[in-house]
């Protein structure tokens, strides 16, 4: 996942997408290169139009928190009096 990130950091910052500035990203960060990895996102992203994927991406959107009904508090003051 940290090559994704590294790409789309270099896309974020205008900077091109090649093998040598995803191994410095993914260098800088610590963490081992493995160059198989990096030639193989480097020509999976050679033909894709990164803006378009990301606004083609699902967005997940949180569901609302139930807010609590007039008729629970009702019943919980029963509840107590007993």
């Amino acid at each position: 996942m940290e090559y994704v990130y590294a790409a789309l950091l270099l896309h974020k910052e205008k900077k091109e997408i090649n093998e040598a500035n995803i191994s410095n990203i993914i260098k800088a960060s610590g963490a081992e290169v493995n160059e198989a990895q990096v030639k193989a996102l480097v020509a999976a992203l050679a033909d894709v139009n990164i803006d378009e994927a990301i606004k083609a991406a699902p967005v997940a959107v949180a569901a609302p928190v139930a807010a609590p009904t007039a008729g629970g508090a009702k019943e919980e003051k029963k509840e107590a009096e007993t």
